[in-house]
């Protein structure tokens, strides 16, 4: 890749996310801090990817994803997943009219371009089955027949970490459905004041519509154009491999703490992040370290531990952390 590519690239870039501006801004209105938080959910539109927004009660997490979806002109719709929740409750179903004596298709909430699944893990495995289906296959099956999804079909879910009463654990299968697993922290004392002063005032920030789904689709069709060089592509499998064969890589003490590795989802996912990290940096092409900020948040939940781990308390993070100080960077 030649400078002339490069500067091309680059002004490509800059000019197809300028109006992710637009978008902060009117995220901004609402949201105090949680910078990283916002990049994630960007990445996760522009690179066509679910994200799982994984934190404590009182962190903005359905604040966020709602905010997103007003400043975006898009059809949205929010599931409060419950125990008691059917998979027609997500899906639709048909509905039998005695005056014609057809099947009407009723359609469920899944069918908008922002789906906020929210406490996601707190419906049983029927009801996951049926998000399953729509979050890979981008269609839904009602009795004999499918339906395609919009283009523009986004999975933005949150779960509570610390709350097991009532609450089901998300399969592995649709955990990995999931481009990101993005976990959502504390904020610092100063942004904490800031969130008082603004949620406690009169007049609550408003947020507009300042961008449209051919926006989005647009930027995605750009962001698949950044460029990845062969080394990004060779590291990114490096540190997958390691996932899956720690000993074969030098890594012997990860073998008792790794039950199974990544799959080449995550792969494909590590990438296609990179891409969209890149893209809202105004970059046109991958380096290295857009691989190392997304790669925890790639493979978090895709690493899965095994009871020794468990019982020394060292997390897939802490794993996956290990392993990216370990592959040499290229």
């Amino acid at each position: 890749m030649n400078q002339t590519t490069v500067r091309e690239m680059n002004a490509i870039a800059e000019k197809e996310s300028l109006f992710l501006q637009d978008l902060r801004t009117e995220i901004n209105k609402v949201i105090v801090g949680q910078e990283t938080l916002v990049d994630r959910v960007l990445i996760a539109l522009l690179a066509d990817g679910h994200i799982l927004l994984e934190g404590v009660p009182g962190l903005a997490k359905t604040l966020l994803v709602k905010t997103v979806a007003e400043a975006v002109d898009a059809d949205f719709s929010r599931l409060q997943f419950t125990p008691d929740l059917l998979p027609a409750d997500l899906i639709g179903t048909q509905i039998y009219n005695p005056k014609t004596g057809d099947f009407i298709t009723h359609q469920g909430p899944l069918f908008a371009n922002l789906v906020l699944a929210d406490e996601v893990n707190r419906a049983p495995g029927k009801v996951q089955s049926a998000l399953l289906e729509a979050m890979q296959e981008r269609q839904i099956t009602i009795a004999n027949h499918t339906h395609i999804l919009p283009d523009l079909f986004l999975v933005m879910a949150t779960q509570n970490p610390i709350e097991q009463e009532g609450t089901y654990p998300l399969p592995e299968a649709q955990v990995d459905r999931f481009m990101l697993k993005t976990i959502v922290d504390y904020p610092t004392r100063l942004e904490e004041r800031r969130i008082i002063d603004r949620m406690t005032d009169l007049d609550l920030p408003k947020v507009r519509s300042v961008v449209t789904t051919q926006d989005i689709l647009r930027a995605r069709k750009a962001v698949r154009h950044v460029y990845v060089d062969d080394k990004i592509k060779n590291y990114v499998l490096d540190l997958i491999s390691v996932t899956r064969h720690p000993g074969n890589n030098g890594l012997s003490p990860l073998n008792s703490l790794i039950e199974f590795g990544a799959s080449p989802r995550a792969s494909i996912y590590l990438i296609n992040a990179a891409r969209a990290h890149a893209f809202i940096q105004g970059r046109g092409f991958v380096t290295p370290e857009d691989i190392k900020e997304m790669a925890p948040d790639v493979l978090r939940h895709r690493v899965i531990t095994t009871y020794e781990s468990e019982a020394q308390e060292i997390t897939s993070a802490d794993i996956v952390q290990r392993i990216l100080n370990y592959v040499d960077v290229p």
